[in-house]
């Protein structure tokens, strides 16, 4: 198992686990070798909900494989008009 902290912005956070701190993110623990498609499957996210996902800072495809201690932040489609 690896532990991840994941901070969830605007209408995702309501996919944070009970408890999870709104705005400064949680903790996660997660199997070895998950990608962030697998933490949005664990978070019960659609995926069509998550548009842009950065590790550590950095943006990344769905398909990135995650790390012991990494950052995750997730954002949902931006609306406007």
């Amino acid at each position: 198992m690896i532990h991840v902290k994941v901070k969830l912005y605007a209408t995702l956070k309501k996919y944070a686990p009970a408890g999870g701190a709104s705005g400064t993110g949680f903790d996660m623990e997660i199997p070895d070798a998950s990608t962030l498609q697998d933490l949005t499957v664990l978070l019960r996210m659609p995926e069509d909900e998550v548009r842009i996902a950065f590790v550590n800072g950095i943006i990344q495809d769905v398909r990135c494989q995650l790390n012991d201690n990494d950052e995750i932040g997730m954002f949902p489609p931006i609306g406007g008009g």
